[in-house]
């Protein structure tokens, strides 16, 4: 079994996991954009029962494209983008990979919200695309 270990810059939230990733996505949505400053967010998810994070997170909800209500938490102290929650998917959370320490071995193997990438973006030809939103992955 896997343990990763995060932090934001602050070192106000920190995280634990005891557990593999499900997926390694790269999201091109444009909400994924707005956070990560145009680019993809890129993230690992994990079954929810193998997270445990301490420390105060801020969140924030919409509903996304895909009409599930989407849940994004951060620290709310160094804004640092901690990991996203789908109504949809409870069952997962979807951490930032860059909220994880590192070396990790996590690396996107799939491409999703495609059709929201714009024009410049540059997508690995090597990872599996999907337009819009991939069926969810089972549990490992």
């Amino acid at each position: 079994m896997s343990r990763y270990t995060g932090r934001c810059a602050c070192g106000a939230v920190t995280a634990t996991i005891d557990g593999e990733a499900q997926a390694v996505r790269q999201c091109w949505c444009r909400q994924c954009q707005q956070i990560a400053a145009g680019s993809p967010t890129n993230n690992a998810m994990f079954a929810t029962g193998v997270i445990t994070i301490e420390g105060e997170l801020a969140t924030r909800s919409y509903v996304a494209a895909s009409g599930n209500t989407l849940t994004q938490s951060f620290c709310g102290a160094c804004g640092t983008p901690v990991m996203g929650q789908s109504s949809a998917r409870p069952q997962f959370r979807t951490l930032r990979l860059g909220f994880l320490d590192t070396p990790h071995d996590l690396s996107p193997q799939i491409a999703i919200w495609t059709e929201d990438a714009p024009a410049w973006a540059v997508i690995d030809p090597q990872l599996e695309q999907f337009a819009r939103q991939p069926p969810p992955p089972p549990i490992v």
